[in-house]
């Protein structure tokens, strides 16, 4: 069957076949759509929670799904065809969160009983710091689920107007639009069981895309196996080897250390699902606080494999470009970019109706991304800023029939700036040198330094106050924000101060030496009185 409908490596167009699959793609998402609206959300729990009835599994499906995103789909293979497998040895720190995240994070929101996870900080500090935290997130969250729109926009606009167009603002910006709606109407559908339940299928179509990928590309391999080990083991651009697992090395410049991963990425783990309303918001919709610890360790567990096969598409896309003596197929030529590696070799090389299997592949993990980012960032503005405003000008609370209303509203609202910034992206990738993965892990974790340093110092310690947790929210943000590259490269006066090598090292260095500022800012508060002292310690 391959061979009647095979192409050659000239013919990078999509095929009717191919619009059909995605079309096919498309119709699986309206049909699930239709489904969850049917059910009309009775209340803003129903809708932002799920009536707390979702299964542990399904969480940890769309836990992992939304993890690895349109940027893993593109940027893990580049990581594995530009260097190895170090990029793996990340999850050491993510199980390390996972078990902080399970013992003491989840227990303490669960008895907020709170759609959004900064109740607890309002519990410790007062209304200001549930709301000024609640806003540090959702700026956090438009810069990093705008870097996984941007991601996702790639294939998008590969799609929509050929190959070689994918980095071109003219046509990525109509393709984060495409996005952007198709995220937001799916969203609008259902709330957080829509987007739990979508996330389960596409995670489904995003392994099976890559998995179809893998078998292809080693099916063209036909060489024996020792002889591509062998390669492989010499194959990086200081003759080091591409199997490499682990960087035991103190280099603050390498991008996943051994170091990095244990310490700077445990940090970033615990931002990323304790930290955040996105994914915390999914821990949630468990019945419990033993589901919902369940489910973080399920899904952080699940996203090892599943990275593994994105990075093992990059070493076979090595073999496949820079070796090609080793496969039967040896007149390819390799991509401009090896960001776009991956992209490239399934508009050329992917067999017609395959092809468009993996392009929904890479639609999924774009919009798996944006359809939970935009139902979060609506749940903690609706929980946190909006209803305590317009309660206290009230007699009567608001109906939970408003409250879903103005949730819908602002689940538009949000994907409208999501895809904004997205826009943005597109320029602050251009002038920044970065892989893809590390650049969105970057701007994910400028909200995180100071989030995580106030959530450490409710939880760990009886200090602080609303006025060190403001504090600390800023310090956090503008260290992250100010040690980014692209300011080094657009304020000249930086140069003469001679702080280059201290834009050099990596991120999650920047990281941790904002957390330690933000949680020592928040420290300064004053003692809490008797009545405040029971979270830290029952949590």
């Amino acid at each position: 069957m391959l061979a009647q409908i095979s192409t050659t490596p000239s013919e990078s167009g999509f095929a009717l076949i191919d619009w059909m699959v995605l079309a096919g793609y498309f119709a699986i998402l309206a049909i699930t759509g239709v489904l969850f609206a049917r059910r009309k959300a009775s209340s803003s729990e129903d809708y932002f929670l799920g009536s707390r009835s979702m299964p542990s599994w399904a969480v940890a499906v769309s836990i992992v799904a939304t993890s690895l995103s349109a940027v893993t789909f593109i940027g893990a293979p580049e990581s594995a065809y530009k260097g190895d497998l170090t990029y793996l040895s990340t999850n050491i720190g993510m199980i390390l969160a996972a078990i902080v995240i399970a013992l003491i994070f989840i227990p303490a929101f669960y008895r907020a009983r709170s759609a959004s996870i900064y109740e607890l900080l309002e519990t410790r500090y007062g209304p200001a710091a549930r709301k000024s935290a609640s806003v540090t997130f959702l700026i956090g969250r438009v810069l990093a689920s705008g870097a996984r729109v941007y991601a996702g926009a790639i294939p998008a606009a590969i799609v929509l107007f050929g190959v070689d167009k994918e980095t071109n603002p003219q046509y990525l910006i109509p393709a984060i639009a495409v996005l952007t709606l198709v995220g937001i109407v799916y969203t609008l559908a259902g709330g957080i069981r829509s987007v739990i339940w979508s996330d389960v299928i596409q995670f489904a179509i995003l392994i099976g895309a890559a998995l179809t990928a893998i078998i292809i590309i080693a099916s063209s391999i036909n060489a024996p196996l020792d002889i591509v080990l062998n390669q492989l083991r010499s194959g990086t651009a200081d003759g080091g080897s591409k199997l490499t697992l682990f960087d035991p090395s103190f280099d603050l410049k390498a991008s996943f250390s051994l170091p990095a991963c244990i310490i700077g990425f445990t940090l970033l783990g615990i931002g990323s699902y304790g930290t955040d309303q996105d994914l915390a918001q999914r821990m949630l919709t468990c019945k419990d606080a033993k589901q919902g610890a369940r489910s973080v360790i399920a899904g952080i567990l699940l996203g090892i494999p599943s990275v593994a096969v994105f990075l093992t598409l990059g070493l076979l896309l090595w073999v496949f470009y820079q070796r090609p003596e080793l496969t039967s197929t040896q007149h390819s030529i390799s991509p401009n970019e090896s960001m776009t590696v991956f992209l490239h070799y399934i508009l050329t090389q992917i067999p017609p109706g395959v092809r468009g299997l993996l392009m929904a592949g890479l639609f999924a993990a774009g919009l798996s991304s944006l359809n939970s980012a935009i139902n979060a960032m609506s749940a903690a503005f609706i929980s946190d800023i909006y209803q305590p405003i317009m309660n206290a000008r009230r007699v009567e609370p608001l109906s939970e029939r408003h409250l879903v209303r103005v949730g819908r509203l602002g689940v538009i609202a949000w994907g409208l700036v999501l895809g904004s910034f997205a826009c943005v992206c597109i320029y602050w990738k251009n002038s920044d040198e970065q892989s893809l993965i590390d650049f969105a892990l970057s701007v994910m974790s400028l909200a995180y330094a100071g989030l995580v340093g106030v959530f450490f110092c409710a939880l760990f310690t009886r200090r602080g106050s609303s006025a060190s947790v403001i504090a600390a929210l800023i310090i956090g943000f503008l260290w992250m924000l100010l040690s980014q590259p692209f300011v080094y490269n657009n304020f000249a006066f930086l140069e003469r101060l001679g702080v280059e090598p201290y834009y050099q090292i990596h991120f999650t260095w920047k990281l941790t030496i904002g957390v330690l500022l933000a949680f020592s800012v928040c420290s300064f508060g004053s003692r809490q009185p008797e009545a405040s002292r029971a979270a830290p310690n029952a949590a």
